[in-house]
């Protein structure tokens, strides 16, 4: 499954994990979201909701990599790097290649919906 992500103006689809946190993210679709940035390669902000989590080190994060913190926090990778912090997968942006272009501001409004 595939949902829409709008970030000032511009148009990304993501493509989804099966998995619980995933089915519960689309399930509070459409979702408008005030993302603040962090350490220079990720934007993040919490849900209106807690979600399923089933926290893995992943090792590398990939750009394009959208992961749940806890069990409130939505985290969008713009970068590829080592971490040693758990996330469960939500999905990954197709095409991410473009996205480090759009995370500019400190704060983005990020706009998902089904696609």
């Amino acid at each position: 499954m595939t949902v829409k992500m709008n970030i000032n103006g511009q148009q990304f689809y993501v493509r989804l994990n099966d998995n619980p946190a995933a089915k519960a993210f689309v399930e509070a679709l459409p979702l408008q979201l005030g993302m603040d940035e962090l350490n220079g390669n990720e934007k993040f902000a919490d849900l209106p909701h807690a979600l399923p989590s089933s926290p893995v080190r992943p090792g590398t994060i990939q750009a394009g990599d959208l992961m749940l913190y806890g069990k409130q926090t939505l985290v969008l990778f713009y970068t590829s790097f080592e971490s040693s912090y758990r996330y469960t997968s939500i999905g990954k942006v197709i095409n991410p290649e473009s996205l480090s272009a759009v995370m500019d501001k400190k704060k983005l409004w990020v706009e998902f919906e089904n696609n």
